[in-house]
């Protein structure tokens, strides 16, 4: 358990991210680990068809995990404030909601489950692949999102390290699986799904017994699960606009992988491999963002607003840091990353996905402010800038996929991401500026009315 609301700013986040950081390297694990052993024992078309529903899995499966790190706002910020018995009652409030919507979730999206691929346009000689795969994702996408909800509530109280060591667990479980599933069973891409879910599973029950050993304070009782609609309003108001947030940038990228899938099967393996190392160069910014948010709810609810504008500003600084290596890595290490990635000598794949990370990574600086910030204010309770931020990013990528793609062929798509990136960060500076003002003005406000009352007695 970790207080971030003393000791110098910069050394509070990066002690806290670093943990969240290699625990999202290890999710990310799941995935490259799937893609490698899909792509060395099934072949170039079952990546393909992975990688066809991948956006499909970022939706669903975002929208929850956004909605669990939104209530586990509200959790940090009852922590800051040492007010157990509400953060208890949003513990059980986030139990509660968060079983209900996935429920909710895995049922609708099973029944349209092959309208969504068709929309796609996914490919018919990968289709039926890319189905067995996704539903099984889908139909267990409980388990991820319980996994997250406790993870979350971890973070919640300062805990970032506990959820890492479980991680890296079952990311050694999940190759066993892997291996055992596809190479000694023959299951095809049917084991990998197992494998990632049951891996998730085994995560998710550790987080529970060391909570129940470890802070015992967290676990709701049986009254905090009578949560009232106040309380209920509460979280889901910072759980939705969160997950919409996740969720509206999905949307944006199922449009552009729809115009992505009309290129055929290896611009969409090299389209997949990119987005894998793509991913993981952008873990340290969720990681940072992530530190973030719970940093600036911490701070807010101890009343200490001084602090936040200094966390974000040394959150940013070292985005910038870690932008300077990934354009290393994207010029010159990429290639054979990708190699190792697909496991093909396929020089279209291996150049495609090379000049999509030459493309990209240059604006990896304005990625780290547009992330950073992004969070930074949900973790304040302002939730309108970051949404429209991310309908902005889904009108951008929308243009890329009807525009930009028809016209430019697939270098269409891989400039759209950096354009949008630009306009979002413009966006969430001035929302960030405007509300960081706000909220030092009103700090500043009460400390002078705390004076006078001081006075008047």
């Amino acid at each position: 358990m970790k207080e971030l609301t003393s000791g110098n700013p910069a050394k509070v986040l990066l002690s806290f991210a670093l943990p969240i950081f290699v625990g999202m390297l290890f999710q990310q694990f799941y995935g490259m680990i799937d893609t490698v052993i899909v792509g060395r024992q099934i072949g170039v078309d079952a990546i393909a068809a992975v990688g066809a529903t991948t956006y499909i899995s970022n939706l669903i499966i975002g929208f929850m995990s956004g909605l669990t790190n939104g209530f586990a706002i509200i959790t940090a910020k009852h922590f800051g404030a040492s007010d157990y018995e509400r953060l208890r009652r949003a513990v059980g409030g986030t139990i509660l909601l968060g079983l209900l919507v996935s429920a909710i979730f895995t049922i609708v999206s099973m029944i349209f489950l092959r309208d969504f691929l068709r929309l796609l346009n996914t490919p018919e000689d990968i289709f039926e692949t890319s189905y067995s795969y996704i539903s099984i994702i889908l139909t267990f996408m409980t388990t991820a999102m319980l996994y997250n909800m406790a993870a979350g509530v971890l973070r919640a109280v300062g805990d970032s390290l506990t959820p890492l060591l479980f991680l890296i667990f079952s990311s050694f479980l999940n190759i066993v699986l892997d291996l055992l599933f596809m190479a000694k069973l023959g299951m095809g891409v049917e084991g990998a799904a197992y494998a990632t879910v049951i891996s998730q599973t085994v995560s998710f029950i550790l987080c529970c017994v060391y909570i129940v050993k470890k802070y015992p304070f967290i676990l709701p009782r049986l009254n905090d699960l009578k949560i009232t609609l106040q309380e209920a309003l509460e979280l889901l108001s910072m759980g939705l606009s969160m997950a919409l947030m996740f969720s509206i940038v999905e949307m944006g990228s199922l449009v552009l992988q729809r115009a992505i899938n009309r290129f055929g099967t290896d611009t969409i393996a090299a389209h997949t491999a990119a987005r894998k190392l793509s991913s993981i160069l952008m873990l340290p910014f969720s990681a940072m963002s992530s530190a973030s948010a719970t940093y600036c709810s911490q701070n807010l609810g101890a009343k200490k607003t001084e602090r936040i504008g200094k966390g974000v500003k040394s959150a940013i600084f070292i985005g910038f840091l870690w932008s300077a290596v990934v354009v290393f890595v994207g010029f010159v290490l990429a290639e054979p990353i990708i190699r190792l990635i697909t496991g093909t000598d396929n020089e279209y794949i291996i150049g495609t996905a090379s000049m999509y990370m030459r493309v990209n990574t240059p604006f990896y600086p304005i990625l780290a402010v547009l992330s950073i910030t992004r969070s930074s204010l949900q973790g304040i309770g302002k939730k309108a800038v970051p949404i429209s931020s991310s309908i902005v990013e889904l009108i951008g990528k929308a243009v890329a996929a009807f525009v930009l793609t028809p016209a430019l062929g697939y270098f269409g798509a891989m400039i759209s991401e950096p354009i949008v990136w630009a306009f979002m960060t413009v966006i969430l500076s001035i929302g960030w500026i405007v509300e960081i003002r706000k909220l030092n003005a009103s700090a500043a406000e009460n400390v002078v009315l705390e004076e006078k009352t001081s006075e008047a007695y």
